[in-house]
């Protein structure tokens, strides 16, 4: 299993490190988990500066394509030097956003009629490309989803496993990553706000 963050320019921290270390507890399952970028170095809206795992041509063929967000993704959405190089199908890949990376997924083509979630500062930009925006963390139909807000990367994260790899792996996930005292609770809220949306795709 294949799985592409894509982490542009000004990236969030949360938004593709949360995905990442809560996908990689499925790395004993032969899960593939690769930081994704459109350049070897990109830096963080924070200032830290990381090395690509992947080229952004590598999500081309991934399994599962998750984009982050950042400071620069408005004009990321105007660049047809990046955008052109992805070539993503949502029949044969699961494709999710956090935040702003929902208007990347608009530009492309990729959200046709569906509503979405973004974070707040994004939401008129989204609008402004033709999607409606929904006032809640995250929305999912078929093999796209999208989510708002900086702390909902763990339920995209979530749903990621679940429609791979079914329930069970998910608890495990969520359980390990929660805090000390709250694993329970935790573990139970995010599936609360993920499973509707898988019972959806099965009814």
């Amino acid at each position: 299993m294949n799985i592409a963050i894509l982490t542009f320019e000004g990236f969030n921290e949360l938004d593709s490190f949360i995905a990442l270390g809560i996908l990689n507890r499925m790395k004993g399952a032969g899960w593939n988990v690769q930081i994704t970028c459109p350049a070897e170095q990109v830096t963080s809206m924070n200032g830290v500066t990381i090395q690509a795992q992947q080229p952004l041509e590598y999500a081309n063929t991934a399994d599962v394509v998750l984009f982050g967000s950042g400071i620069y993704t408005r004009d990321i959405a105007k660049d047809p030097q990046i955008l052109d190089r992805l070539e993503l199908d949502p029949n044969r890949q699961v494709i999710g956003a956090q935040c702003s990376g929902t208007l990347l997924m608009a530009q492309l083509g990729l959200l046709g009629d569906l509503p979405a979630c973004t974070d707040l500062t994004t939401k008129p930009w989204v609008i402004e490309a033709g999607v409606d925006v929904l006032d809640q963390p995250f929305v999912a139909r078929g093999n796209l989803a999208t989510s708002g807000g900086c702390m909902s990367s763990q339920y995209l994260a979530a749903w990621t496993i679940a429609k791979k790899a079914g329930i069970e792996p998910v608890k495990e996930a969520l359980w390990y990553v929660a805090p000390v005292g709250e694993k329970d609770e935790f573990t139970a809220h995010s599936l609360s706000i993920v499973e509707p949306f898988l019972i959806s795709d099965n009814g």
